[in-house]
This record gives structure tokens, C-alpha cells and sequence, in this order.
């Protein structure tokens, strides 16, 4: 069935760990800002390559959060109207188990031919519930949005990709890296899991340094923004 597949996991249904948080702040300010002074400063000079990828990068990824949003939102309100599709099934010892989609139904009913009429009814409400949704979905523009976060998430995360072949060529560029990494792989802020507090010791390290080295063409005397804490659920 179409689009099935993106309406069956347990609230909520989300791309990636971070997105749903607020729009987070970084480096990104001080890093444009210090590509227009270089600009402006070495405009015989070649781009940095890695400050092009992150500056397509940046705009990937504020594109995805806004996506994400609003396929939350939505989803939101498809689970406020109609609920997830899920059936109860009730286990030869007693127990009720609810399921919230097939391949967790078949799991749960196993093999036994004690229960095959069981299984064959509860697919049968399954796939109703299913169709509801997926018709539901489909009007309110929810299947759309959630294509649309998906297309965009996947073109942030190939240009992610991109910086581990990518050399950078200026300060700015080495920030951007990290900045990317920064704000795409860690779980939640201020993380005291290895390897992010050493990432954002080292992105802090490097904008000071390049402050202290050239605060005339490059960083503009600026350090990066404060995030404010908060976090969502990514798969």
C-alpha cells in the first residue's frame, strides 16, 4: 500500500534525532560574515571549497528543519483526528498486545495455527486503518510534506558527506566543517558524550584563534551565538 511504510512506527514519526528542536545557532553568522570579508579582502583569491559546500550545506539544512516541522505538524494533527493505525491482539495467555503495523503483527502472532483466523482478521482491520490513514494523509498534504523533508534531509546529508573529501582552504573553511558535523551529529545540546564536547572545544578554539590572527578581515570580532537547550526525537 502507498506510502504505508511512513505511517506505522510509534508516534512521532520523525527523520532524524535533532530536527525538531528549535532552529539551532552556531557558528553560521560568524562564518558568513567571514566569507564576505574574504571576499571583499582576496577577491583574486579562489573560493574555499569547503566554505562553498558548507554555505549548500547551511541552506540544505535549515530547509530540512523547516520541512520537518511542518510534516510534524501535520502529523500531529492526523494522530489528533484519527490516531495511528494499530490493532489489539489478545495472546492464547490473555495478555493484550498492541501492534502498529504488519510486519510487528506477524511477529507477535508467530506461526501457530492456533492463530491464523486471528491473524487474518486483525490484518484485515490493520489494512482499513491503514487505508484511513493513508487517505487522510494524502488530503491534508501530509504524505507530500513528509516526501519533501526526506528529498531535502537526504541532499543535506550527501553535502554532509561531501566535507570528508573536501580540503579546506582558509580558517573559515575548517570552521565550517566542524560547525556542520557540530550541529548535524549531536544528540542534544551541550552533549557530554564523546566526541562533541571536544568538537565544539575545538570549533570555539579555532574562531578565537582566527580572531586573535586576523580580526580585521576575517570573524569580524564575533564568537558564535549561545544555543538555547532542547531536543527532539530523530530516527
Amino acid at each position: 500500500m502507498a506510502d504505508s511504510d511512513n505511517t506505522t512506527t510509534l508516534p512521532f514519526v520523525t527523520r532524524r534525532r535533532v530536527l525538531a528542536r528549535g532552529m539551532v545557532t552556531s557558528a553560521a553568522l560568524v562564518l558568513e560574515k567571514s566569507a564576505l570579508a574574504g571576499n571583499a579582502v582576496a577577491t583574486s583569491a579562489p573560493p574555499d571549497p569547503s566554505l562553498v559546500l558548507w554555505r549548500q550545506w547551511e541552506t540544505a539544512h535549515k530547509l530540512s528543519e523547516r520541512l520537518c516541522r511542518r510534516q510534524q505538524r501535520l502529523e500531529t494533527k492526523l494522530v489528533e483526528s484519527i490516531g495511528f493505525p494499530c490493532v489489539t491482539i489478545r495472546l492464547p495467555e490473555g495478555e493484550d498486545v498492541a501492534v502498529h503495523s504488519i510486519a510487528a503483527l506477524k511477529e507477535v502472532l508467530g506461526k501457530g495455527p492456533d492463530m491464523a483466523i486471528v491473524g487474518q482478521q486483525a490484518e484485515a482491520d490493520f489494512a482499513a486503518q491503514q487505508a484511513r490513514w493513508d487517505a487522510a494523509a494524502k488530503e491534508i498534504g501530509y504524505t507530500a510534506a513528509l516526501r519533501a523533508e526526506r528529498e531535502a534531509g537526504d541532499r543535506a546529508e550527501d553535502l554532509l558527506e561531501a566535507f570528508s573529501i573536501t580540503s579546506a582552504t582558509t580558517l573559515a573553511g575548517v570552521a565550517g566543517k566542524l560547525d556542520a558535523v557540530l550541529r548535524e551529529g549531536e544528540a542534544w545540546e551541550e552533549c557530554s558524550e564523546f566526541p562533541w564536547p571536544q568538537i565544539r572545544s575545538a570549533l570555539s578554539d579555532l574562531v578565537r584563534i582566527a580572531q586573535q590572527m586576523m580580526p580585521e578581515e576575517l570573524f569580524h570580532g564575533e564568537r558564535p551565538p549561545r544555543r538555547r537547550a532542547g531536543c527532539c526525537s530523530r530516527t
